[in-house]
């Protein structure tokens, strides 16, 4: 029996001003070509199936028409639980009818000890378990239990799934949640302030496989069969370096069988190019992706003729130019309140802060008159 595990899909995002839905029918119609090749048995979404929880028109229909096509094409079952970016009353309309055709929508934390078994034509049983995304007031006024912590919440549902367990017939466990120590991104909401919102991953581990969603990146934690499958696309330039994938799971009668990443590759690719403006002119001759979305870190220490138009000619999807020479380093130097500075010193330590150097002979010629200059019009202001 397979299993492909995906989340975090954001239909509907804009990112820059740029709606990104067509990149994301893009990589879709990937994942439909891996159902195929692979004769996947179910999809699993591990939330954030939409970017907000009130989606743009567009997004929902596409999605509508992705998800009938996917299942009358492949005979494909799909389980999703909702994530911090849905609205999980409106993502639950009429699942019941959705369940007959093979689509699963699990929004309801009440209803998280009934799992959706699954059965292969070979007789093997696979029982699904899915625990949406959720806070700990709503696990209070679910359960009228006393949980604080996203990390007491998460273990109380997790405690009342092993409660109905079946020893003999091995179990996935579904969850869109923040397992501590989990690379981030920039592009992803934080589910609480000040870190409050980690969860421990011991409570996991007794499950065959867990599918977890949130994370961007795709990674494990604890124990490699806890799974983020990562997002569906690069959402922010801090993901560039990510490689995007779903994860093809395997199972027999007895349990995990096997784990692997199916690449996801994007129409236009998310990254970073850094240099010198002549540098980089010269490097976009060669470049074979040009249409990629692009963010531009010049460093170039003096000033450019219109460095934007001029990159532009070759990369029309320029969304981002920043100048690092003029941002300050780690260790800039901090003038101490009390030491007596000239103001030449001031400039002197300001300069060398932002482009790394320090004045030349005429620089600093040309420093003292203008310093002078301007003492003389204060005093005769005086």
């Amino acid at each position: 029996m397979k299993f492909i595990h995906s989340a975090d899909w954001h239909i509907g995002r804009i990112f820059q001003n740029i709606s990104l839905l067509d990149e994301q029918l893009y990589v879709l119609e990937q994942l439909k070509q891996h159902i195929k090749t692979h004769r996947v048995d179910v999809l699993i979404i591990a939330g954030d199936i939409f970017d907000r929880s009130v989606p743009p028109a567009d997004a929902m229909v596409a999605l509508d028409v992705f998800l009938t096509e996917l299942i009358v094409e492949t005979g494909v079952r799909i389980i999703m639980i909702s994530g911090n970016h849905d609205s999980a009353r409106r993502l639950r309309f009429g699942t019941q009818q959705m369940q007959q055709s093979g689509l699963y929508i699990l929004t309801d934390i009440t209803a998280i000890q009934t799992p959706i078994r699954i059965e292969s034509s070979a007789g093997e049983q696979v029982d699904v378990y899915g625990i949406p995304y959720h806070d700990p007031v709503n696990v209070r006024e679910a359960f009228e239990c006393d949980v604080r912590s996203h990390d007491d919440a998460h273990t109380y549902l997790v405690d009342k799934i092993k409660q109905v367990q079946i020893d003999d017939i091995p179990s996935i466990l579904i969850s869109h949640c923040f397992v501590v120590g989990g690379k981030i991104s920039d592009s992803e909401r934080p589910l609480s302030i000040g870190g409050l919102d980690c969860i421990g991953y011991e409570p996991l581990a007794s499950f065959d496989y867990v599918a977890l969603g949130h994370l961007h990146s795709p990674q494990y934690k604890g124990v490699e069969h806890i799974r983020y499958a990562g997002s569906l696309l690069k959402y922010s330039f801090s993901e560039s370096q990510q490689h995007k994938s779903v994860t093809l799971v395997e199972f027999d009668d007895v349990g995990l069988v096997s784990m692997q990443p199916l690449a996801l590759n994007a129409k236009h690719d998310l990254r970073i190019i850094s240099g010198l403006l002549k540098d980089l002119l010269e490097q976009a001759k060669i470049d074979v992706n040009l249409d990629d979305y692009i963010l531009v870190r010049l460093e170039d220490t003096h000033d450019l003729l219109e460095p934007l138009a001029q990159l532009r000619c070759f990369y029309p999807n320029i969304l981002q130019l920043e100048y690092t020479k003029l941002m300050l380093s780690a260790d800039a130097i901090i003038i101490n309140e009390g030491e007596q500075h000239t103001e030449s010193d001031v400039f002197n330590d300001f300069f060398q802060q932002v482009t790394g150097f320090e004045l030349n002979d005429s620089q600093q010629a040309l420093l003292q008159s203008v310093v002078l200059e301007a003492q003389q019009a204060m005093d005769a202001d005086v």
